[in-house]
């Protein structure tokens, strides 16, 4: 069976979440690490936009930092996603193109990857499905969402699993006037997002959590997972990266 190197569920900031799944890409593009799936938590909680997204106009930057809560751009597309350290675990698969999981095709891609998320759902007694181009969901509601790049000759897939939904807090970072945060309105996205907790009618652990993505994403994706580490050179580009790049309003507020 194929070994994936594992890199266990951690809890970072913002910037050393995204400066180390960059840091591994640049390493497989040297041919120095091998295809690599890592989870991780958020600390503190933080507002991620995509690539191509205006931080000032999805934002409320202002809030964020009077909560005392990260905002960072991705480099992966999509939209603003709100991280809450008390709800969600995020993965990051990174794979060197041409891998026999990241076809060229993009959808077949995702359906691909996120049939880890699916299989990790289905042990937890959740039964959820891929819905182009990107989420998983279950009887149509969302429950993870997902994005991805290729670029440094590797294919990076990363997403959410909700395991709780703060949807107020959420609505108060993005750019959602508070005389429109309405009770209607919060039930209206919790018709359109869930969570396991709220599907299981459960307190679910992160530990349960983690232990049913190793599982799922072994057996969905038909490989080993290998505990392992950075090496010095990805911790030293993940430095540099954090510094130079990710903690930066050069990059954060760019467009």
């Amino acid at each position: 069976m194929e070994e994936v190197r594992f890199l266990d569920l951690e809890t970072n900031s913002s910037a050393l979440n995204m400066a180390t799944d960059e840091s591994i890409m640049l390493a497989q593009k040297r041919g120095e690490a091998p295809p690599t799936l890592r989870l991780y938590r958020w600390k503190p909680s933080a507002v991620s936009i995509g690539t191509f997204q205006s931080m000032e106009d999805e934002v409320d930057v202002g809030f964020c930092k009077r909560q005392g809560m990260d905002y960072i751009r991705r480099i992966t597309g999509g939209g603003a996603v709100y991280h809450d350290y008390e709800g969600e675990i995020t993965y990051s698969i990174i794979f060197p193109k041409g891998h026999r999981l990241v076809p060229d095709d993009i959808i077949d891609s995702y359906r691909i990857l996120c049939g880890g998320v699916i299989k990790a759902l289905e042990r937890m007694d959740v039964s959820a499905e891929f819905k182009p181009i990107n989420d998983i969901v279950v009887n149509g509601v969302k429950v993870s969402g997902n994005a991805q790049t290729r670029r440094h000759s590797c294919v990076l897939q990363h997403g959410t699993v909700l395991l709780d939904l703060d949807v107020r807090t959420m609505f108060q970072i993005l750019k959602v006037p508070a005389e429109k945060i309405s009770d209607k309105m919060i039930s209206d996205v919790r018709q359109r997002v869930t969570s396991i907790r709220h599907l299981l009618e459960r307190k679910v652990s992160f530990g349960e959590l983690r232990d049913a993505m190793v599982e799922g994403f072994s057996e969905a994706l038909n490989v080993a997972l290998v505990p392992g580490a950075l090496s010095k050179r990805e911790r030293d580009d993940l430095e540099r990266l954090t510094v130079e790049k990710y903690a930066t309003d050069a990059w954060n507020m760019s467009r």
